[in-house]
């Protein structure tokens, strides 16, 4: 199994999701920013690691979220959401190909990715 992390990063009302490059698998499909821990990685220090190489930004990791385990075809993931918020930086396009503020009832105009799914159903539950 994979571990994966990731940020649940509010801003006001909304909540941040970012687009997966073209190029990549899930291309153009919707996520929260984050990536794989590496060997030897706390997931906090991970996630920070991740958004600081993906956004620009300098994260400060709150309570866990949620974690889900989910199975795509090339692999099986660990996926922990955590609270976050932007300590510093500007957000910056670095690997997404685009990232949007958006309100928990407007989840259903996106494409997210599977493994997303079960998480948003909680945000959507918990927000709504």
């Amino acid at each position: 199994m994979i571990e994966v992390v990731a940020a649940l990063i509010w801003s006001g009302k909304k909540f941040l999701i970012c687009q997966r490059p073209k190029h990549k698998t899930r291309g153009l499909m919707w996520e929260f920013v984050g990536g794989k821990v590496e060997l030897g990685e706390e997931k906090e220090q991970a996630l920070v690691r991740e958004c600081r190489e993906e956004l620009g930004v300098t994260l400060s990791v709150g309570e866990q979220f949620m974690r889900v385990v989910h199975q795509y075809p090339d692999m099986l993931i660990g996926l922990t959401l955590f609270n976050a918020t932007i300590k510093s930086g500007e957000i910056q396009l670095l690997e997404h190909a685009d990232v949007r503020w958006i309100e928990p009832k407007e989840i259903d105009f996106y494409d997210f990715c599977p493994a997303d799914v079960e998480i948003l159903a909680k945000i959507k539950q918990k927000y709504c």
